[in-house]
């Protein structure tokens, strides 16, 4: 119910207002009344009222006074201005305060009651307007809109002047002025290969809790990273800054440990810095960070903290203290089946750090040199590469002295930069094809409603994750503008050619609500489907 605050100074009248109106049959709740607006704003403060009603001349402070004050504080409260004074100077200036309504003494009850269920009927549709506003902002700025990803692929590059990203960022809609800045990259993906419908429909519903807890607040800014990363720009001031983090960090760890049986997550921090244009040495330090889990893969939070202990253990070792299951060939596999190019100088330094003093040893370098070949050319031919296809490139890149302990870097990181590209140029060709058969589907289907990117991507063969980011970049749009689009199409071709009303036409292109409908296509078009069609056969 709508809660009602009156203030009237002559108690016969609000005694009779508040006792003989039935406010709940109109859908009302009376909450409270006061004589003046001096004993009255207190309380509307507390009570927070959807509708004020006040007389306009009282003692200590009249109507307008408060009703300044109230729309100021309160600026979706309703007013109804109560007067015994017909006076056109006094109806102009409850206009410009912003009253809703103004009713002349002696106020009958069929007066008042059609007043409130005329603003009862206008705050309903202002909360509907609301929640369309809301429903339409979340479909249309999905956290990978293709811009923001390019915006910050140019930031964190170091290709931007300052002056660049702030007009960039007026462009997109951000606001990114700080005193601080700090950056996550985090990965969330599904362990098993073939995960049933019902754990890949729970591994979304934790994906989505993710997203959107950074989507909710001002303090992160969340971008897609790559097809299996995504980064958040955190901003601050001071200490707050690192309570923003540890809260983004909280909030990650406690969604995701309770599916770690299905579902595996990593989360790396760059260091603070103070400065928009230092952004890129913060991802640089995230990046390194990130690259350990590969090598630490019970470290699910990568930070400079967490990994100063392990790294200076490293620096000491001798070969008789190598981890070898961290040297597993396995490491190397896993890193070329779900890392990216970008950060092959990051592992590699990551894996070979791993190793320490131990590379000293020549015969324990020969070991590793044909550790790195045989995790690469296995990998390969799990993906079935025929062998001609790299033999030759492999041999091109092998160091006249083998055992040389500076030849190992540059060694490891072509053998990777060869595999990393094979395994790329594979999975475009697969990524076009499985691609055509999601637009295919998407053109034949954009008129249900349920059609959803999860179920394009289970119809085509791949994760919802891997097709929203081939989807934005191959379309320069997301795959909720795309279908809303085709739908508003449609929508405008019926509206041309036939008769239908616009609630056919809505349920026709995919739309159930055809409120929401509406609401789109104005939002679109500029226009409601009524004046479209008006306009458009008006022109012939």
């Amino acid at each position: 119910m709508l809660r009602v605050f009156l203030v009237e100074d002559e108690s016969v009248i609000r005694e009779g207002l508040r006792d003989k109106i039935p406010w709940e049959q109109y859908g009302f709740q009376f909450v409270g009344d006061a004589a003046d607006g001096e004993m009255a704003l207190p309380l509307i403060r507390k009570l927070k009222p959807d509708v004020l009603i006040t007389d306009i001349k009282m003692p200590f402070m009249d109507g307008l006074s408060l009703s300044e004050i109230v729309k100021e504080e309160f600026p979706r409260t309703r007013i109804i201005i109560i007067s015994g004074y017909d006076d056109f100077e006094y109806a102009r200036q409850a206009i410009v305060v912003g009253v809703d309504q103004y009713l002349l003494k002696p106020i009958t009850r069929a007066a008042l009651r059609n007043v409130l269920l005329e603003l009862k009927e206008k705050i309903g549709q202002d909360v509907e307007q609301k929640d369309y506003q809301a429903r339409f902002q979340d479909e249309m700025q999905e956290f990978e809109q293709f811009p923001l990803r390019r915006f910050f692929e140019k930031l964190l590059d170091g290709k931007m002047s300052v002056k660049e990203i702030y007009e960039e960022a007026a462009r997109l809609s951000l606001q990114i002025a700080a005193s601080c800045y700090s950056l996550m990259i985090f990965t969330l993906f599904e362990k098993e290969d073939q995960p049933s419908r019902e754990n890949r429909e729970r591994f979304m519903r934790k994906q989505d809790e993710v997203l959107h807890y950074f989507l909710r607040h001002p303090q992160f800014v969340l971008f897609r990273l790559n097809v299996s990363s995504y980064g958040v720009l955190v901003k601050g001031e001071g200490a707050h800054l690192e309570e923003a983090v540890e809260s983004g960090l909280d909030h990650i760890r406690r969604l995701c440990a309770l599916e770690e049986a299905h579902m595996g997550w990593y989360v790396a921090v760059g260091k603070q810095v103070e400065r928009l244009s230092m952004l890129p040495q913060c991802y640089v330090d995230a990046n390194h960070y990130f690259a350990y889990r590969f090598i630490l893969p019970g470290t699910h939070v990568l930070t400079e903290k967490t990994l100063a202990a392990y790294l200076s253990d490293q620096e000491e070792k001798g070969v008789s203290n190598v981890d070898f299951m961290q040297m597993d060939p396995e490491v190397i596999r896993d890193f070329l089946s779900q890392g990216e190019e970008s950060e092959i100088h990051n592992f590699v330094e990551s894996y070979l750090g791993n190793i320490g003093n131990g590379l000293k040893s020549r015969m324990f370098r020969g070991y590793v040199f044909f550790n790195i070949r045989v995790a690469v050319v296995t990998f390969l031919k799990s993906i079935r590469v025929d062998q001609e296809k790299y033999q030759e490139e492999m041999e091109g890149i092998i160091p006249k002295i083998p055992d040389s302990e500076e030849d190992i870097f540059p060694y490891f990181v072509g053998m990777l930069q060869i595999a990393m590209r094979i395994r790329d140029q594979i999975n475009n060709y697969q990524g076009k094809k499985q691609f055509k058969r999601a637009l295919g589907y998407i053109d034949s289907h954009y008129d249900q409603e349920t059609l959803s990117l999860s179920q394009v991507a289970e119809q085509t063969g791949m994760s919802p994750n891997y097709l929203s980011s081939i989807f934005s970049q191959n379309m320069q749009k997301t795959f909720i503008e795309y279908v809303t689009e085709k739908r508003i199409e449609k929508a405008k071709k019926l509206l041309r050619q036939t008769d239908k009303t616009s609630g056919e036409i809505a349920k026709e292109v995919g739309y159930k609500d055809s409120h929401y409908f509406s609401f789109v296509f104005r939002k679109l078009q500029g226009c409601n489907p009524r004046e479209y069609r008006a306009e458009r056969r008006a022109g012939g």
